[in-house]
């Protein structure tokens, strides 16, 4: 990633760059008359000489004035953005990034730095290609709102488990259409909570319903089965990104991403050996971790340099105005081993942020001068999810005092009560179905925390299971949830049993309103919280 220094283009110049992104080698003898100007006769270039934009653009990471503009070029090609505060283009100014180049999949991405607050910005992508400075890509747009300084609601959308289950791609369908209905509230930004890929889920050409009709998937080799190489991570990524939804998503709705298992293997932890899972040939989990690691930071919009790869972390915090604090969490990189999960010590083997990372999140939570302290988890806290007939996948272990993983979060809900930090929400997925829970202390075996609440939201695009069960270690009550007890598992998103929620923040009362909605957007539930003073 190279730093931002913009050039801001006169208008002959603009004109000059635009005729030669839309058109390849062009001379530089201009005439303009009025707003018009005529070219001279041009080089003519074949399509196949210049770099394409295969996947469109996205943007991420976004934080005062600062927010990474990614993209990803078909072959070597030097990243230009352009970008200014209304879609003609007027006063464009130009950054030049860095290069794609086949050791990060030709992907690539840029900080824009020093945006004007509370502006709608527009922006673009052209590959410059490196063997003939002169031939460029056609442009590809995309647009972002910075954060405010103050007086503007927000409103941003959450969710996560993308693809999953074999539920891909289906054109008959509509493709991922959850996306899309999501873009057209128009949202500020937007969190994916982990599972962006299924890198364990190969998805086949069709799947037979219980009704006797098919779905039809898209299909690629990379995804024809589990996740392995390098490349088949990337491939998984790419994959979804074929989807003209997610397209059309990414391009005007900047996206905060966390990761899960799934875009490594089911269930993960570091360390892990895959004896029983007889599709891999590689075992070692933390070998093929360590690709699928590089395939997220390649594919998601997040800022990382090519040259420090194992320094970039996926846990980070971002501010949105005075309104609001995101605090991201990962859950996978620093746990211990999955286990029986009831020991009463902490230890290394009970870590499931791991102590940096705990230290991390006091220091910004208490550091935090926002109205809202927004945690975003990728797992749930309460829920009981397993992996396999002893152990236990999450923080929750079933009912009673806190044991094992519940040590650390014990440990963070008390320190959240012993420092007075108001206003703090969880956001989670992971369980691909959504609910509303609030942690109630009344009715908890452990009681030294203030209550707070829990949205869950997902799947999106992938199969709908649940409702599963809460422990009562940390008092949870169920004020909602989107599908009955007993429904049956691995619902297609075909029955619309597709979820994401919704976060309103009020610019003037700063009371936080947020809510469940279905695929077709229809608002399941809604609670608005005023804030703590």
């Amino acid at each position: 990633m190279e730093s931002n220094h913009p050039l801001k283009l006169n208008r002959r110049q603009f004109l000059l760059r635009s005729a030669i992104a839309a058109g390849g080698v062009i001379s530089t003898n201009l005439v303009f008359k009025s707003r018009v100007f005529a070219q001279a006769p041009a080089i003519i270039t074949s399509e196949k000489m210049r770099p394409t934009i295969p996947y469109g653009v996205a943007s991420g990471d976004i934080t005062d004035n600062n927010v990474i503009i990614w993209s990803r070029s078909d072959r070597p090609a030097k990243m230009i953005v352009e970008y200014a505060t209304s879609d003609s283009f007027r006063d464009v100014q130009r950054v030049f990034g860095p290069n794609a180049l086949e050791n990060s999949d030709f992907t690539t991405r840029l900080n824009l730095r020093n945006l004007p607050p509370d502006q709608q910005i527009f922006y673009r992508v052209i590959f410059q290609d490196l063997d003939n400075r002169n031939i460029y890509s056609a442009p590809v747009n995309g647009t972002f709102r910075t954060p405010p300084i103050a007086g503007r609601d927000i409103f941003f959308v959450w969710g996560g488990d993308t693809a999953g289950q074999g539920w891909g791609i289906n054109p008959d369908f509509g493709g991922m259409k959850i996306y899309e209905t999501m873009r057209q509230l128009n949202p500020d930004f937007f969190i994916h909570s982990g599972d962006n890929i299924y890198a364990d889920n190969p998805i086949q050409p069709q799947v037979t319903l219980d009704d006797g009709t098919i779905w039809r998937n898209i299909t690629t080799p990379e995804k024809s089965k589990v996740a392995e190489t390098l490349p088949e991570f990337r491939g998984n990524y790419k994959y979804n990104l074929m989807d003209n939804n997610i397209k059309r998503f990414n391009a005007e709705v900047p996206m905060l991403a966390q990761w899960d298992d799934h875009e490594t293997t089911n269930n993960w932890y570091p360390g892990e050996i895959l004896l029983n899972d007889n599709r891999y040939t590689v075992k070692d989990v933390s070998l093929l971790a360590e690709r699928a690691r590089q395939a997220f930071l390649e594919y998601m919009p997040i800022a990382y340099t090519t040259n420090n790869l194992d320094k970039a972390r996926i846990y980070r915090s971002f501010n949105y105005g005075p309104l609001l604090d995101i605090f991201m969490l990962d859950e996978r990189t620093y746990r211990g081993p999955n286990t029986f999960n009831r020991q009463p010590v902490l230890s290394q083997e009970t870590e499931m942020l791991g102590r940096t990372q705990v230290q991390w999140l006091k220091r910004q939570l208490l550091s935090s001068k926002a109205t809202w302290k927004v945690i975003a988890s990728d797992m749930p806290l309460g829920l009981i999810i397993r992996d396999g007939s002893t152990d236990f996948e999450a923080w929750a272990n079933g009912d009673g005092p806190p044991l094992g993983r519940e040590l650390e979060l014990a440990d963070l809900l008390r320190f959240i009560k012993n420092e007075n930090i108001k206003n703090v929400v969880w956001l989670t997925a992971d369980v691909h179905y959504a609910a509303a829970h609030y942690y109630n202390p009344s009715k908890a075996q452990f009681t030294d925390f203030k209550p707070f609440w829990e949205f869950v939201a997902g799947p999106l695009n992938s199969g709908t299971f649940g409702p599963n069960q809460l422990e009562n270690t940390f008092g949870p009550e169920v004020k909602f949830q989107s599908i009955p007890p007993g429904t049956q598992a691995n619902r297609p998103p075909s029955e619309g049993l597709q979820f994401f929620g919704g976060v309103k923040i009020d610019g003037y009362t700063k009371v936080m309103t947020v809510t469940l909605r279905n695929l077709a957007g229809e608002t399941l539930y809604s609670l608005s919280l005023p804030p703590e003073t």
